[in-house]
C-alpha cells in the first residue's frame, strides 16, 4: 500500500440487509459521498441486482458481497474479504431487519389506521387480531435484530479497529426500542444499566421473551404490546449498542430510529420516504472526527434511550 496514496485515503464502508428500502438507500448515500460500499443481503440475486442497479447509475464504488447474519460461516466470509480485498473497515452500518411478526396485510390495509396511531401505540389494540407473533417468528427477530449485528460487529472489529479515518458503527433501531415504552419497570432498569453482566443479561431477557411467549404468558409480563419481539430486540440492540461504546471509546457508535419510513418491514405503513430514512444513518456514518458516541437519534437528533 503506497503511504498516503488513493487506497490508503479512501473509505470502506459495510451497509446490511441492504438490496432494497432504507439499506440500499444508505448506500447510494454513501456512495455519493465517495465511500467504497459493500452492499450486503442475504439473497444473492436480489443484493446482485440492486448492485447493478447503483452501478449502472454511475456508481462503481459499490460492491456486492453475499451475507446472512445468522449465518457464522457468512459472518467470517465477508469479514475475510474485507481484510483480503480492503485491509481495514471504516463504516458499519448494521440495517438488516426481521419483523418478528406475519400479517394479514388484506385487513391490515381494510383498518386505514392513521400513521399517528401507529407511532403512539394506539393501534395496538386494533391490530391484535391480523398481526401475529410465534416462537419461531420472535426467534429469527432475535437472531437477526440483535445476535445477528451482535456476531457481524464482533467480526469486523478487528477491521474496524485499523480504521484510519476513526472507525464509525451505526445500528438501525427503533423507536419501539426506547425503554419508556416498555412496561416492565425491572425489564427497563436491566436494559438502562451498563455493566460488565451486561451482554450476558441481554441473553437473558430474550430467553425469558421466548419462553413467555412459549408459555403464551407475554401479556402478564410486562412486555411491550406493540409488535413486542420487535421492540424488545430493538431495545437490546440500543443496550448493545451502549456496551460497544464503552468498549471501543476511540470509534463512534451509535444507534438510530430512522423514523417512521415507509418499508417492507412494518408492512408499508410508514410515512417517510427512504431518502428520508437514510438520512440519520449517513449523518452517523460521515461524521467530523471526535464525533458523538454511545447516543441514541431519533432521525437526526439525540433522544433519550
Amino acid at each position: 500500500m503506497v503511504v498516503n496514496g488513493k487506497k490508503d485515503q479512501e473509505r470502506y464502508a459495510v451497509v446490511t440487509g441492504a438490496n432494497k428500502g432504507i439499506g440500499l438507500e444508505t448506500v447510494r448515500q454513501l456512495a455519493n459521498a465517495g465511500v467504497t460500499v459493500m452492499l450486503t443481503a442475504r439473497n444473492e440475486k436480489k443484493g446482485m441486482e440492486a448492485t447493478s442497479l447503483l452501478r449502472q447509475s454511475g456508481l462503481s464504488n459499490v460492491v456486492f458481497h453475499k451475507l446472512d447474519v445468522q449465518d457464522p460461516e457468512s459472518v467470517e466470509s465477508l469479514a475475510q474479504f474485507i481484510q483480503t480485498q480492503f485491509g481495514r473497515l471504516d463504516i458499519f452500518v448494521n440495517n438488516a431487519g426481521a419483523p418478528g411478526a406475519t400479517v394479514d396485510m388484506d385487513a391490515l390495509m381494510a383498518l386505514n389506521i392513521d400513521p399517528k396511531s401507529w407511532l403512539s401505540g394506539k393501534a395496538a389494540n386494533l391490530v391484535q387480531g391480523f398481526i401475529k407473533i410465534t416462537y419461531e417468528s420472535a426467534k429469527e427477530c432475535f437472531d437477526t435484530n440483535y445476535y445477528g449485528c451482535k456476531r457481524v460487529a464482533e467480526a469486523l472489529l478487528p477491521l474496524l479497529q485499523l480504521s484510519r479515518s476513526g472507525a464509525r458503527i451505526v445500528n438501525v433501531s427503533s423507536l419501539r426500542g426506547e425503554l419508556r415504552r416498555i412496561p416492565s419497570e425491572q425489564i427497563r432498569k436491566e436494559l438502562g444499566e451498563i455493566d460488565t453482566e451486561t451482554e450476558a443479561k441481554i441473553g437473558r431477557i430474550l430467553e425469558k421473551f421466548l419462553h413467555d411467549i412459549k408459555q403464551d404468558k407475554l401479556g402478564g409480563n410486562g412486555w411491550p404490546e406493540m409488535v413486542p419481539a420487535y421492540s424488545i430486540s430493538k431495545a437490546t440492540l440500543n443496550t448493545y449498542t451502549r456496551v460497544l461504546a464503552k468498549k471501543y471509546p476511540n470509534m463512534c457508535i451509535n444507534c438510530i430510529h430512522p423514523g417512521y419510513v415507509k418499508t417492507d418491514l412494518n408492512w408499508h405503513t410508514g410515512m417517510m420516504t427512504v431518502e428520508e430514512g437514510a438520512k440519520g444513518s449517513v449523518m452517523l456514518a460521515l461524521p467530523p472526527e471526535g464525533g458523538p458516541t454511545g447516543c441514541y437519534f431519533d432521525i437526526t437528533k439525540i433522544a433519550e434511550f
